[in-house]
């Protein structure tokens, strides 16, 4: 199954983006409707108080990260153990449909193919045009009782503005830039600047609607880089309710499903979590702070094999698979290989292990020393 979500994961990528509220704009807003000054923490405000469930429109992404752009039809098109990466190569768009919490469908739109995820109710369908494969999954039974848990528990959103404003200036200076439109919209633009300058990142502009708060795009940018490394943004946006049938799907005839099983976290009892917990080798461990934080994975995680001391391309049998792909992307260091890009590095030890960060490779090093 873990195959499966990782070709799925672009399409799964974008209502992540836009819930985590991290979008924004570059088109100044029309000088005949200025919005009110806002304080960053009373754009956090607005945005903490944004009530907008229901919408569609379509997305547009663009990075310029200096990773080779992976195609995707032909001889060396990516496979399932490829495709997340191409969420960070290349131009992408996507239809984005939602109603409610329980009602959801996100378009991606390749050359010549379409790949869908659609949720209704506790139903959910993976779908691929190109090879006419659908995957179906039912949520567990209950599983919406969590949108309405800790409400009560919620601070309101100027308490929610004041702590992720605390949080932020930890590691960043925030402001509020020149004001941008967005799919027609006027928006806020909320500026974060690393304090630090031992990171790759330069900035991150974030947009908000001047009227819901609603996150419209994201523009990221890297030291030494005049073009932004990442945007995502609404080229078109409609707050009226989509039509229902939009959220129905059954599989085109032909198609080849496949039943994905998912696990009730409600059933897991504590002798599982305790076996769990003892796996200290298989966990994700994360050092430092802010955007000077190295992620370390355990050995074998991105390439699928916990054998030591393998290059990647010795350690995937798929031609096309993501191991093969890191080895030809990647250059050799000491004591393993480097993935590089304009707002990440990748260090991939000789014994398996990863670390990754928006750092140098020096830090990336320490850390594994460390460990």
């Amino acid at each position: 199954m873990t195959r499966l979500w990782l070709r799925w994961l672009p399409a799964v990528t974008v209502p992540a983006v836009i819930a985590a509220g991290v979008l924004a704009g570059s088109v100044p807003a029309s000088a005949g409707d200025p919005l009110p000054a806002k304080s960053p923490e009373q754009v956090l405000e607005l945005i903490a108080q944004h009530r907008e469930t229901s919408f569609s429109g379509t997305l547009d992404q663009t990075s310029s990260l200096g990773l080779p752009e992976l195609p995707q039809t032909g001889p060396g098109a990516s496979t399932g153990d490829t495709a997340w990466l191409e969420l960070l190569t290349g131009p992408h768009t996507a239809r984005v449909y939602r109603d409610g919490p329980d009602n959801a469908r996100i378009q991606v739109l390749d050359r010549l193919a379409e790949r869908d995820i659609v949720r209704h109710g506790e139903e959910v369908w993976f779908y691929n045009s190109k090879d006419n494969t659908a995957a179906h999954a039912v949520l567990p039974a209950g599983s919406k009782d969590r949108h309405g848990a800790g409400k009560e528990a919620m601070p309101a959103p100027d308490q929610l503005a004041d702590k992720l404003l605390a949080k932020l200036e930890k590691s960043s200076d925030v402001s509020v830039g020149t004001d941008v439109e967005v799919a027609g919209r006027a928006a806020y633009q909320l500026v974060l600047t690393p304090k630090s300058s031992a990171t790759l990142l330069a900035s991150v502009a974030i947009s908000v609607d001047g009227q819901n708060g609603m996150p419209l795009g994201v523009e990221v940018k890297a030291r030494g880089q005049a073009e932004p490394a990442f945007r995502m943004v609404f080229t078109k946006l409609s707050l009226e309710t989509p039509d229902a049938a939009i959220f129905t799907f059954s599989p085109p005839p032909g198609a080849t499903v496949k039943e994905l099983p998912v696990k009730d976290h409600k059933t897991t009892g504590p002798k599982e979590r305790t076996a769990t917990k003892d796996k200290d080798k298989d966990k994700v461990h994360v050092s430092g702070t802010g955007w000077e934080s190295v992620v370390e994975f355990p050995a074998g995680a991105l390439t699928g094999t916990g054998s030591p001391g393998k290059a990647p391309a010795q350690q995937s049998g798929e031609p096309g698979g993501a191991a093969s792909l890191l080895a030809r992307a990647s250059v050799p260091v000491t004591g393993g290989r480097l993935l590089s890009s304009a707002l990440v590095n990748v260090l991939i030890l000789d014994d398996g292990r990863v670390f990754a960060g928006s750092v140098p490779l020096e830090r990336l090093q320490a850390a594994a020393a460390e460990r």
